[in-house]
């Protein structure tokens, strides 16, 4: 009781409840803003979040990751165009409903499905993030090495019909990871005599260049665009009750965002498609799945705002990030030397609870901000995509250069913003190389440390968490492979059933 206190304690300041408002209400903001989403201003306000105290960083970019999927739902709902990319499964039910003129009713009920699935993923971080710290002490260098690798692997094959590509790409990630300084002995390696390769690559300064910069170019050199929306009439409280009369589909849904949320690499595209399929094979009316279905709406928002919550167990827990925006914040906590893992929650344990109630708190002052400030949003998100375009720019040259006042990192952050942009341009991920970045380093540290106590490739898996780990690596690529071969296979029969038919015909 005495550390729960202490952890209200933290957030009982004028700063930190500045954060949560601006972190809650900017989150909505920016997601209801086609064309920036959440990376992106976690990405321009990484910077400025390293003079702040940790609690007061965190908490304004857990808000924007927390909340930035109910903005996304607005757009998504009113004009079809989804303003994050997670809510591009609303469009399927949301944008049908407005057009039979029930526009309210569906922003009332992703609104109240949304809140469920951020209230039920933070439940699950408060239980299980402390069970998974419990086991996290039996995790030694190799454990940590193997199960950073498990996260890698995952990423990549997450990424359905292009995997070698985001092999490649997480590839290109560890190798950013390598230039400068070695971490062990401190060498220098790749610098070619460069000195301003000395430092190596720094992740913040390629982050606003892949996220922030590439989507700057992406906006200016695109059409000029600027929806036109009407407003919304009526209460938004009548067409909550119906997340009740759907309750199975809402906890189902927020099970599955949790689950895909603390698998790294998984997220919230596939939490949305397993609630999304669950609930149209076991609905009564399957055949309106993709015509304004409430059902499925609760589905795809309830899974995929579990997932943000959800994704912070293992970064608490292991100190292992299973996306970019939990990539993102690990740097905030490495800052401020406050260590994710076991550590954080023996000698932290209050800094965690003020986590836990920040996290509550956002997603109430969120609900509340919608429900009385959706007509306001609607003004927001016609603002000119061009306009956006110059301002991301701008907030992200200033970003970079307040790091380190180096014109070499804007140099820099501007290559990676232009081959973020190739990346868009192509449809290949961009996520994979941060990824590379952030666990290439767990892995090699890691990896180095354990083998001075290695001596034969058995010694690596003869504890059982490293068997463990080790086996689900093994069994995650069969299963990949194995579904490719089936996939295969069924093209194959499909083509051969196709010459018959002509061959007939």
């Amino acid at each position: 009781m005495d550390t729960l206190l202490s952890g209200v304690s933290l957030l009982m300041r004028w700063d930190v409840f500045i954060a949560l408002l601006v972190g809650s209400i900017g989150g909505v903001v920016i997601g209801a803003i086609p064309g920036v989403g959440a990376a992106v201003a976690i990405a321009i306000l990484l910077p400025a979040t390293f003079s702040m105290d940790p609690i007061v960083g965190l908490t304004v970019l857990l808000g924007i990751y927390g909340s930035s999927m109910y903005g996304g739902a607005i757009p998504a709902i009113l004009v079809n165009t989804p303003g994050t990319a997670v809510n591009a499964l609303t469009t399927y039910d949301g944008y049908p409903m407005t057009q039979r003129g029930e526009a309210r009713r569906a922003l009332s009920i992703a609104y109240s499905a949304s809140f469920w699935g951020g209230i039920f993923g933070i439940l699950c971080l408060i239980f299980l993030s402390p069970l998974l710290a419990l086991i996290a002490p039996h995790f030694g260098s190799r454990e940590i090495f193997l199960a950073a690798l498990l996260g890698m692997v995952l990423v990549v094959l997450a990424h359905r019909g292009q995997v070698f590509a985001a092999g490649m790409l997480a590839a290109f990630g560890i190798l950013l990871q390598t230039v400068g300084l070695e971490p062990v002995k401190y060498t220098k390696r790749l610098t070619f005599d460069q000195s301003w390769l000395a430092s190596g690559f720094d992740l913040i300064v390629v982050v606003l260049g892949l996220f922030a910069l590439s989507q700057a170019f992406l906006l200016l050199v695109d059409n000029d665009k600027q929806p036109k929306l009407e407003p919304v009439t009526g209460s938004l409280f009548s067409s909550m009750k119906e997340l009740w009369i759907y309750k199975r589909i809402a906890t189902v849904a927020g099970g599955f965002g949790v689950l895909m949320g603390m698998i790294p690499g998984v997220g919230e595209f596939t939490a949305q498609f397993l609630s999304y399929t669950y609930a149209r094979k076991t609905s009564k009316a399957p055949e309106q799945f993709g015509k304004g279905s409430p059902e499925g709406l609760i589905a795809s928002e309830a899974a995929n705002n579990a997932v943000p919550a959800a994704a912070m167990i293992p970064l608490l827990a292991l100190g292992i990030p299973g996306e970019a925006l939990t990539a993102m914040m690990l740097s905030v906590f490495y800052v401020h030397n406050v260590i994710p893992g076991p550590g954080l929650f023996q000698n932290q344990l209050d800094f965690v609870y003020a986590l836990y109630i920040a996290m509550l708190l956002l997603n109430i002052i969120v609900i509340v901000f919608l429900l009385f400030s959706t007509n306001l949003m609607t003004k927001i998100i016609q603002i000119p995509t061009r306009f956006l375009g110059m301002m991301i720019l701008t907030l992200s040259f200033v970003g970079v250069y307040s790091l380190r006042n180096s014109v070499t990192d804007c140099a820099i952050a501007s290559a990676f913003g232009v081959f973020g942009l190739i990346l868009k341009r192509l449809n290949l991920p961009i996520v994979p190389i941060v990824l590379g970045m952030v666990l290439g380093g767990i892995m090699e540290v890691k990896l180095r440390t354990s083998m001075t106590r290695v001596k034969t490739p058995l010694d690596f898996v003869d504890r059982p968490i490293a068997a463990f780990l080790a086996a689900a690596i093994v069994f995650v690529i069969v299963l990949h492979i194995r579904t490719l071969r089936k996939e295969h296979l069924a093209r194959l029969k499909g083509e051969t059933d196709d010459d018959l038919d002509s061959q007939l015909r």
